[in-house]
């Protein structure tokens, strides 16, 4: 019998054939074709170039594509950037760049000032004679953009060094150009911490995680020290999430960069002298590396719950790890709660010190009754999965517990959460 029925046989049908035909004698997957005439992506390319000479750095955008798909560019234009220039339409109004490039490509180019002051003779970003520390986001304006529907980026980095300088980024050094990849955004812009400049950078693989940590040379960093904090801590670390971590960065260095820590994604600042290990038993490295790792954005009046969370862990993790032992971590605890005692509130600004440890204090009662209430199935650890890269409020804990046990938690009740009892109202109702 004939396998293709009188339908097959028009003679849409046997053209159809033959051009299949034409793309298997040219040794073309039919597929890869296809794929082929729907491309609708382009090519963006950063290069950074510092001058340690006037703290700046030249960034160049260049764009390649096979038509009009990236239609228009904008961002801010702040007070630190200057000699914005490119091809194609560029207009500058309202303090917002708006660049309209050619329909094959171009290139952009501008100029920023890398020096945020952060408290008095502190910074968070600085590029001097020797050295720079700074976040892509302090160089490379968040944009938006109009595109052909449907189109996306692929991007890259690459740095155009002084002699006898060296860079890090959160990216892997193992492509040049670095490849610059996020899966949630189409318009792909690069983020996380930079070292540049005479660094030492200390390279480890940890439970499959690729770690580097940097910092200039002429401070006393100890790269060592918190190599060995890691390969007690990240593997218990990577056993809660997800995911495990594929790459973090740390870059680190003393005055006079600000004297705290600084998450990002996939990598994080931390300043020298902050102890890996704190005589109250936490530290500020996995308090870091949690928010690193967890990526939480607090929504309005929420931030103690990224805080607690952070903090939390950050004895859990020493404690899984045996770099302290239970009883060292069960006093932690019991200080965190008398802490925690100074704070008449959770919900409200950034969590203070104080309201951080009365968070700590909540979510070890959260641990607790989890474990109760699911036979011992579940605890904090299974909450995290439904809250990593999330936005977060009391309303999505209580949802993400509720999950885990089928009701809302006693230790989530709004007369447990002072300060939060109007936004704890609708989860009671």
């Amino acid at each position: 019998m004939n396998r293709f029925s009188a339908f097959d046989k028009s003679p849409s049908r046997w053209a159809l054939l033959a051009l299949l035909a034409s793309f298997a004698a040219c040794g073309v997957p039919t597929s890869e074709s296809a794929d082929r005439a729907n491309n609708r992506e382009y090519s963006l390319h950063y290069t950074l170039s510092p001058d340690p000479t006037t703290s700046t750095v030249l960034v160049s955008m260049r764009l390649q594509q096979p038509k009009n798909l990236l239609r228009e560019v904008s961002f801010a234009v702040s007070d630190k950037i200057s000699n914005v220039g490119g091809d194609g339409d560029l207009r500058i109004r309202d303090d917002r760049a708006h660049w309209s490039p050619p329909s094959d490509g171009g290139v952009l180019k501008w100029r920023v000032l890398v020096r945020q002051q952060r408290g008095n003779d502190a910074f968070d970003a600085l590029l001097g004679p020797q050295w720079g520390i700074f976040r892509a986001e302090d160089v490379i304006p968040r944009a938006r953009t109009r595109t052909l529907k449907g189109s996306e980026s692929r991007t890259t980095l690459a740095f155009d060094l002084p002699a006898g300088w060296s860079a890090i980024s959160e990216y892997s050094a193992l492509e040049q150009p670095l490849a610059v990849d996020r899966a949630e955004r189409r318009f792909d812009e690069p983020t996380g911490w930079i070292a540049m400049g005479k660094l030492g950078i200390r390279r480890e693989t940890i439970a499959g995680t690729r770690v580097a940590i940097a910092a200039p040379q002429d401070h006393d960093v100890r790269r060592m020290d918190m190599l060995a904090l890691l390969n007690w801590t990240l593997p218990e670390l990577n056993e809660v999430l997800p995911h495990a971590l594929p790459r973090l960065t740390i870059v680190s260095a003393g005055a006079p960069m600000w004297r705290g820590g600084l998450s990002a994604p996939a990598s994080f600042f931390l300043h020298s002298d902050r102890p890996m290990i704190s005589e109250n038993a936490t530290s500020s490295l996995l308090h870091e590396l949690m928010h690193t790792a967890l990526g939480l954005r607090p929504r309005d009046g929420n931030d103690w719950i990224v805080e607690g969370l952070a903090e939390y862990y950050s004895i859990e993790l020493l404690r899984r790890g045996h770099a302290i032992t239970a009883s060292r971590a069960a006093k932690a605890f019991t200080s965190q709660a008398r802490w925690g005692e100074q704070s008449t509130s959770l919900c409200g600004g950034e969590s203070t010190a104080a309201t951080t440890a009365l968070a700590v204090t909540l979510f070890r009662n959260l641990d607790r009754e989890l474990v109760d209430k699911s036979e011992g199935k579940a605890g904090l650890d299974a909450l995290l999965p439904a809250l990593v890269n999330s936005d977060v409020d009391l309303d999505t804990l209580v949802a993400a517990a509720e999950e885990l046990i089928g009701a809302t938690p006693d230790t989530l009740h709004s007369d447990n959460l002072p300060g939060c009892r109007s936004m704890a109202a609708g989860n009671q109702e």
